[in-house]
């Protein structure tokens, strides 16, 4: 059986394409769009089915003038048709005319649909201390 490592990594790095460029229909294009998505954002409640899912990335893109990452430490396992993704987010932004640089941690969760691997799951959290 063929390793899904790289193909699983290109899908991630199309997410964080999609989320770059703040394109809905690309981000639309990356997601499963089943009930069962799930999503947290830094600071937000957990979102749950593609509405919420999809509601959120367009509030997102809307307050948004400016995103750029550098995703660090890309880590991939799998089993079977499901496929995770750890990895650090350095982000540069600029939300509603402020600047900003930060550091999150990334959870995203991929599950293979048709030979294709679609977001079921994105989870982000600040890094708030260093590691011990």
């Amino acid at each position: 059986m063929t390793d899904p490592a790289p193909a699983v990594e290109a899908a991630n790095a199309g997410f964080y394409r999609a989320f770059e460029a703040l394109d809905l229909a690309a981000m639309d294009r990356v997601w499963a769009h089943g009930a069962y998505v799930k999503c947290v954002h830094p600071g937000w409640p957990l979102l749950v089915g593609w509405d919420a899912v999809r509601a959120s990335w367009e509030q997102i893109f809307a307050s948004t003038a400016e995103m750029r990452f550098t995703v660090a430490d890309v880590r991939v396992a799998s089993v079977g048709n499901l496929a995770w993704v750890t990895c650090t987010e350095n982000i540069l932004s600029e939300v509603r005319g402020r600047v900003g640089v930060t550091t999150v941690l990334a959870t995203n969760v991929f599950e293979r649909v048709d030979g294709r691997w679609r977001l079921v799951h994105h989870h982000a959290s600040h890094v708030l201390a260093a590691s011990p």
